[in-house]
């Protein structure tokens, strides 16, 4: 596979693997200014990443060095994670909006067995079966009898700002606030002529918030210290509409492929959410807590094949949802339920 491609109007991409991951890449984003190349978002940070995005600069005709500057769509470690390695090599500042940035501050402050134990909780609370909680504690008490590792990834020293053009000499690449895959995901319209003259209006790099033919996982914002009930889901149907009147003319996510007709993806993500909202209300007939919800819903494989984390993962996807439900007042919590319980009205 082809590591660099040529977008045209000085944007290129950089296929940078993710390790043990079926996404398989991040697609980097390079994006030419007056002032010095600029990248949006960088890659997981490990080494065949960094040499993969190293050789792709290369490739472009630049050094990591010369990087002036780093736009993170959103904090998650295979968009976020070498930042910090290229701000060290080239002096780049590295920007992000404020709810993603007060993540990575609040991951470099806390302890990682808070986070552990905070995760256990939250499972109990699920409904999740005492084996699978025991793994969690399980594996805290393991790590703390080794040390725990520090993940300290790189704290931000620019705000992106929502409707604001960023500060890059001359492009014009305006801020569009997209919550729901994270807090503080954005995506970045390139306000200018599509260098091929495709019919629409300019550029989207889109992050995860719009794929081509995946959807992103929208699950819980989890924040020890915030006891507010999000609804995530609710985020991101909205700000699919928001990118819809966008209407861009081509959009460059971070995975799989660049394409045409957003606003025709966008109704495809909304129909897909509506009918998974649907399938669950029937589910709702009789009280569920969320991990029976999430062992019912329809995965990419059986239940029984989904491993350890990607449970973690499915059933933080099932309360999301249910929580939309619950906000449109199409289901509700069961008073007095211990773990909660939700039922359809």
């Amino acid at each position: 596979m082809t590591q660099v491609t040529d977008h045209g109007g000085g944007v290129r991409s950089i296929r940078v693997p993710i390790p043990d991951n079926p996404l398989g890449t991040t697609l980097v984003h390079l994006v030419d200014t007056d002032l010095g190349p600029v990248l949006i978002d960088t890659g997981w940070d490990d080494p065949a990443s960094w040499d993969a995005l190293a050789a792709g600069l290369t490739a472009c005709g630049v050094s990591v060095a010369e990087v002036h500057g780093v736009v993170i769509t959103h904090h998650h470690p295979d968009h976020h994670g070498l930042s910090g390695k290229v701000r060290k090599a080239s002096g780049a500042w590295i920007a992000m909006h404020a709810l993603d940035t007060a993540i990575v501050r609040r991951t470099r402050e806390n302890r990682p067995d808070r986070w552990f134990s905070y995760m256990a909780d939250k499972l109990e609370s699920s409904g999740a079966p005492e084996e699978h909680v025991a793994q969690l504690r399980a594996a805290r008490t393991a790590r703390l009898s080794t040390g725990l590792p520090t993940f300290a990834p790189a704290l931000p020293d620019r705000e992106i700002v929502p409707g604001e053009l960023l500060d890059l000499a001359g492009r014009r690449l305006r801020a569009i606030w997209t919550p729901g895959h994270t807090p503080g995901h954005v995506c970045l319209h390139l306000e200018e002529s599509h260098p091929a003259a495709l019919p629409g209006n300019g550029r989207l790099f889109s992050g995860d918030h719009l794929l081509p033919r995946i959807t992103p996982h929208i699950g819980l914002y989890e924040d020890p210290d915030d006891a507010t009930v999000a609804d995530p889901l609710g985020d991101y149907l909205d700000a699919l509409e928001r990118v819809c009147r966008l209407n861009p003319a081509e959009v460059l996510p971070a995975h799989q492929h660049a394409f045409t007709d957003a606003p025709g993806r966008v109704r495809e993500l909304l129909a897909h959410h509506e009918d998974r909202l649907t399938g669950l209300l029937a589910l709702l007939s009789t009280p569920l807590t969320a991990w029976q919800l999430a062992e019912r819903m329809e995965w990419n494989r059986p239940w029984d094949q989904i491993p350890f984390t990607s449970r973690n993962i499915a059933v933080s996807e099932a309360e999301a949802h249910v929580r939309r439900l619950v906000k449109l007042g199409r289901a509700e919590a069961v008073t007095g339920s211990d773990p909660v319980t939700y039922v359809a009205l």
